[in-house]
C-alpha cells in the first residue's frame, strides 16, 4: 500500500460521531439540577465528547499535546522578528520541560510529545521523537514549499504519532507546534481555504513592526501567485504554501478522529492544519474542540469557516499548544459536572 492509499484508509475510518449517545448525554444533562442549557458550552462539550467516544461520560484523563516542530524556507524573506535558530532552541526547551506548554501540561496532567518533523538543524535528545522529512521547507515565495509526496508523508507521521499514543491509553489530544515563520504559512493557507485576501490573514506573529508586516503581506501574496494552489485540493495547498509541522498536525487531527478521540485545536497555526483536515474528511471537524481565539488576524474567520467556536478569548498568540492544554481543564469540568451533579429526582428538587 503506497502513501496515498494509506492516507485514504485513514480517511475511511473517520465516521460521524455517535448521534444516539450524544443525544443521551443531552437528555442526562437536561435532568440535572439546573435550567436546561444553563452551563452553555460546557454542556455542548459533554455532548460532543459522548458522541465522539460512544460513551456517555468518557474517561479522558490520559491526554497528550503533540508539539510538531519544523522550519520554513520563507524565513529567508525576513518575515519574522526572531531568527530561525530559535526553532531548535525552543525544541530543546520543550524537551527539557521549560516552555510554557510544559508548565500548563504538568498542571493538566498531560504528556508532551515533541516531534522533529522538519527542523533545519540536527537534534538529539532522549525524549525527542525524531521523524525529520526535510531540514525545513523550501522558500514558498519562490516555489513549492514541499512536494505533494512529502506533505502526505508528514500527515501520515502525525497519524502514526496518535496511533502510538492511543496504544498507550491516550484518549484525548491537543495540537501544538513550533516553527519560526509558520504564521506566514498559516496566513497563506487561510487566504486560500477561507477565501480571504492576505491583508486580512497576515498578523504580527512574533511581534513584527509595521514595515515588516506590510512586507509579510506581500510575501504571502507572492507565494500564492507563484504557486497557484488549488483551493479544492487541501494537500495541494499544504504542499505549496504550508509547513511540515502544519502537515504533521493535519495527521494528528485525522488520527484522533479515526480513533474516536477528541482533539483540542490550539491557535492560528493549529487551525490552519484543522481547515486542511476538514477538507480531507467531511467528519473531521466534529472531533475538534476549538480552544481559544488568537490575536492573530484572520483566526476568527478561519474558525468560522471550519465551523468551530472557541471556548476562550485570552489575547494569546504563543502557540506551542498552550491554549489547547488550558482547555483540558474545561473539558474535565464539563464531564465532572455531568457525572457528579444530582438529578432533580435524586436531589428531590422540583423542576417546575
Amino acid at each position: 500500500m503506497d502513501a496515498d492509499e494509506r492516507l485514504q484508509a485513514v480517511l475511511k475510518r473517520i465516521e460521524a460521531p455517535n448521534k444516539e449517545m450524544a443525544e443521551e448525554a443531552k437528555r442526562r444533562s437536561d435532568h440535572l439540577t439546573k435550567p436546561p442549557g444553563s452551563l452553555g458550552k460546557l454542556e455542548h462539550i459533554a455532548k460532543q465528547a459522548a458522541g465522539i467516544t460512544g460513551e456517555l461520560w468518557p474517561d479522558l484523563s490520559k491526554r497528550a499535546v503533540v508539539v510538531m516542530a519544523g522550519d520554513h524556507g520563507v524565513c529567508a524573506e525576513g518575515i519574522s522578528a526572531f531568527p530561525q535558530e530559535v526553532t531548535p532552541q525552543m525544541v530543546m526547551n520543550f524537551l527539557n520541560g521549560g516552555a510554557a506548554v510544559n508548565v500548563l501540561a504538568r498542571q493538566a496532567s498531560a504528556e508532551v510529545i515533541c516531534v522533529d518533523i522538519g527542523v533545519a538543524e540536527e537534534l538529539e535528545h532522549p525524549k525527542l521523537v525524531s521523524r525529520k522529512l526535510m531540514k525545513g521547507t523550501s522558500n514558498m515565495a519562490v516555489g513549492t514549499a514541499m512536494s505533494r509526496e512529502t506533505a502526505i508523508a508528514a500527515i501520515l507521521i502525525g497519524v502514526a504519532i496518535v496511533e502510538e499514543a492511543v496504544e498507550r491509553g491516550v484518549r484525548m489530544f491537543a495540537t501544538g507546534e513550533m516553527g519560526i515563520g509558520n504564521t506566514t504559512a498559516s496566513a497563506a493557507i487561510t487566504s486560500i481555504l477561507a477565501g480571504l485576501p492576505p491583508e486580512h490573514t497576515v498578523g504580527r506573529g512574533t511581534g513584527i513592526d509595521d514595515e515588516t508586516l506590510l512586507h509579510k503581506i506581500k510575501i504571502v501574496e507572492r507565494s500564492i501567485a507563484v504557486n497557484r494552489p488549488d483551493s479544492d485540493d487541501g494537500i495541494d495547498v499544504l504542499s505549496k504554501v504550508g509547513g511540515l509541522e502544519i502537515a504533521g498536525l493535519v495527521g494528528v487531527i485525522l488520527g484522533a478522529a479515526a480513533n474516536r478521540c477528541p482533539v483540542v485545536i490550539d491557535g492560528y497555526i493549529s487551525s490552519a492544519a484543522a481547515i486542511v483536515a476538514s477538507r480531507l474528511s467531511s467528519h473531521a471537524h466534529a472531533y475538534m474542540i476549538a480552544s481559544h481565539l488568537s490575536q492573530e488576524k484572520g483566526h476568527g474567520k478561519l474558525l468560522e469557516t471550519i465551523g468551530l467556536t472557541p471556548l476562550l478569548q485570552l489575547d494569546m498568540r504563543l502557540g506551542e499548544g498552550t491554549g489547547a492544554v488550558l482547555c483540558f481543564h474545561l473539558i474535565d469540568a464539563a464531564l465532572l459536572l455531568m457525572q457528579e451533579m444530582a438529578t432533580f429526582d435524586s436531589a428531590g428538587v422540583s423542576k417546575q
